[in-house]
């Protein structure tokens, strides 16, 4: 399931991390891609500094945190820590996957959804937008400021060439309650329905069948 969500960050934060990343050196990507996707990285990643990541860190995951759309649509069981990447002209990212294991510098994780963040108005560059692979065809994704999508990490996509300006995103990996996409999608929707239901008719015999229901298919299908 690709799925987007709006406006994950507001303004005010999207500047905190503009301002904060005005400040800082990037160092070429490749430095954090497996062998095969480095054949095809070009572009630029914040380079590590344990007090500007983790103010960057706290600004993101406290909005995650509160995001029903994340809590709903991923499932989350952990979330790697972000990588602030930047894409000037002449650079993309061929057709790739994300690795599937993750975390060298700590504890290991499955990656199961992958998450664009994008940190920039997308009149303000042009090309760079991200091209997911899908049995539907290809879905070319390129959002306002603040907005973020998450997709099956196992999905074949790439970053477009960007031709004129520059392209700020965050990027981060979740490893999910729900492994399996086609089960947290059928999760996501049930689970939207249950919320809808419990805010409306908290007492009705449908809530409670849709609850038990959906507590019950993420006991069946949920790992630790």
């Amino acid at each position: 399931m690709l799925l987007t969500i709006p406006d994950l960050l507001n303004a005010a934060q999207l500047e905190k991390i503009r301002q904060t990343l005005a400040e800082a050196p990037f160092v070429d990507g490749k430095a954090t891609a497996g062998f095969a996707a480095a054949r095809v990285k070009h572009n630029e990643e914040l380079r590590p500094d344990a007090e500007r990541m983790q103010r960057l860190i706290r600004i993101l995951m406290a909005s995650l945190g509160h995001n029903d759309t994340f809590r709903l649509g991923v499932l989350p069981h952990r979330v790697s820590d972000p990588i602030f990447a930047r894409y000037t002209p002449g650079m993309a990212y061929g057709d790739h996957v994300d690795d599937p294991i993750m975390g060298a510098g700590g504890p290991r994780f499955r990656t199961d959804v992958s998450m664009t963040v994008f940190l920039n108005a997308p009149d303000t560059y042009d090309g760079g937008d991200l091209v997911i692979r899908t049995s539907f065809g290809d879905r070319s994704v390129k959002l306002p400021a603040g907005h973020a999508v998450v997709y099956p990490s196992s999905s074949l996509h790439q970053v477009a060439e960007v031709r004129s300006g520059e392209r700020l995103v965050a990027l981060a990996w979740i490893q999910s309650y729900v492994r399996d996409a086609a089960r947290r999608e059928l999760l996501y929707e049930l689970g939207l329905a249950r919320e809808q239901l419990l805010r409306e008719s908290p007492g009705a015999e449908t809530t409670g069948q849709v609850d038990r229901s959906y507590a019950n298919l993420l006991r069946m299908w949920g790992e630790l």
